[in-house]
């Protein structure tokens, strides 16, 4: 299968990518068949340089049945090649591990006092339709004179 991925370049601490297409059985930073453009993570976003593409080697690959990861599927919705994907469900994983555990913890007993409040809040929502009610059947009343 072919992908459009990053592949890893840069110094020590200092990365830069280069967007390639490649085998996805290939190695990261191995054998690619084309560079179609680069990402540099450590320049502000409003910066040209940060991203460059190919926008018509893109979506020739595209056509020819390359997946994007999602990163870069990402890069590229930004930059108008392709729809923006839908942001994925990962809350617990962008948390530390260390606070997650407190979250875990402090969920349980927080979910105790929210249950018992359930009840009271049920009461004042009964009030609050017939509030509504009252000055809807008011107005037609002024309408009508």
């Amino acid at each position: 299968m072919i992908k459009i991925r990053l592949s890893r370049g840069g110094t020590k601490k200092r990365p830069v990518y280069k967007v390639v297409i490649a085998d996805s059985r290939r190695a990261r930073d191995g054998r690619f068949i084309e560079k179609v453009g680069f990402f540099n993570p450590l320049l502000p976003k409003d910066k040209k340089e940060r991203v460059g593409l190919e926008a018509e080697r893109i979506k020739y690959w595209l056509g020819q049945g390359a997946q994007p990861t999602t990163r870069v599927a990402r890069i590229l919705g930004e930059n108008g090649i392709i729809a923006m994907p839908a942001n994925g469900s990962n809350p617990s994983k962008a948390i530390p591990k260390k606070e997650r555990k407190k979250e875990g913890d402090e969920a349980a007993p927080a979910a105790a006092p929210k249950a018992e409040a359930a009840p009271a809040a049920e009461a004042p929502k009964e009030e609050a339709p017939k509030a509504e009610a009252a000055p809807a059947a008011e107005a037609p009343k002024e309408e009508a004179k």
